[in-house]
C-alpha cells in the first residue's frame, strides 16, 4: 500500500492483480484507490482528480454520519444492538459466562468492568457476537451462495477493522463480528454483496446488477447500513 497527497485530498493506493481500478471511502474514513499493479502512477492521479468530486461530496457524508456516533457507557440501562434489535445491560456478579443474552436483557459479568478498564467488557462483546455470528453468518451465506451461482469455502466472523467484510482469491469469507448488531436483512444484504464479489471484483455496474438479479432492494439496504453503520459499535 503507497499513501499519496493530492493538494489537500489524502489517499492510499493498493495494487494487486486485478483488472479495474477502484475508488472506495472506508468506514474509518480514508480513501482507497485499488488498481492494478501494472498502472502507473500518472493514471491514478488522473483517476482521482476525475473523481474529486464525488470523493469529496462521500467524505462530507461520512462525517455527518460519524458525527452522531454512539459512545456507550457499561452501566445497567444502556442500550447495546444485536441482530437490529436494543438490549438493556444488565452488571451482574454471579455468573459464569462474561456476557449472556437472557430474558430480553444483556448480563454482563460485573468485574468486567470494576476493573476499571472497557477492554474486558468490549471483548465479551466481541466474543459473544463472533460465536452467534458463526452460527447465524454461514447459514445465510448457504442460502444465498447458490443464488448467486458461487461456492464458498470457509467461512469466519472476526475484527475486520474498517470493512464489514472480504473475501479471498482463494474463495473464503470473513466477516466483521460487528454485523451481527446489525438487523437480518441488512445481513443478508452484506453476504450477497460479499457474494457478488466472486464474480466482480470491483464496484462496477455490472457488480451493482449482479447484487440486483439475487436482491431487487438492495439499495434500501445498502443505505440503511451506510447510514446507521457509525452506531453499531460497543
Amino acid at each position: 500500500m503507497r499513501a499519496s497527497r493530492d493538494s489537500d485530498l489524502s489517499y492510499d493506493v493498493v495494487r494487486s492483480r486485478r483488472t479495474t481500478a477502484d475508488i472506495v471511502v472506508e468506514r474509518d474514513g480514508r480513501v482507497v484507490v485499488r488498481v492494478p499493479a501494472s498502472i502507473p502512477h500518472q493514471r491514478i492521479e488522473d483517476l482521482v482528480k476525475a473523481k474529486r468530486y464525488w470523493i469529496y461530496r462521500t467524505l462530507a457524508e461520512w462525517r455527518d454520519l460519524n458525527a452522531t456516533k454512539v459512545l456507550r457507557e457499561y452501566r445497567n440501562g444502556e442500550g447495546f444492538l444485536y441482530l437490529g434489535r436494543s438490549y438493556r445491560l444488565i452488571l451482574v456478579g454471579d455468573q459464569d459466562e462474561p456476557l449472556l443474552l437472557k430474558s430480553g436483557r444483556f448480563w454482563l459479568r460485573r468485574d468486567l468492568v470494576n476493573r476499571g478498564e472497557v477492554a474486558g467488557a468490549k471483548s465479551a462483546f466481541r466474543d459473544y457476537f463472533i460465536a452467534r455470528g458463526l452460527e447465524w453468518i454461514p447459514e445465510r451465506v448457504r442460502y444465498y451462495a447458490p443464488k448467486v451461482g458461487v461456492r464458498p469455502r470457509d467461512i469466519d466472523v472476526r475484527e475486520l477493522g474498517h470493512r464489514w467484510a472480504s473475501c479471498s482469491p482463494k474463495g473464503n469469507l470473513a466477516f466483521h463480528w460487528k454485523c451481527m448488531m446489525a438487523p437480518p436483512t441488512i445481513i443478508d444484504y452484506i453476504v450477497v454483496h460479499e457474494l457478488c464479489h466472486f464474480h466482480y471484483l470491483n464496484h462496477a455496474e455490472a457488480f451493482w446488477n449482479e447484487i440486483d438479479k439475487v436482491m431487487p432492494n438492495f439499495r434500501e439496504r445498502r443505505e440503511w447500513l451506510k447510514k446507521n453503520g457509525a452506531a453499531m459499535d460497543v
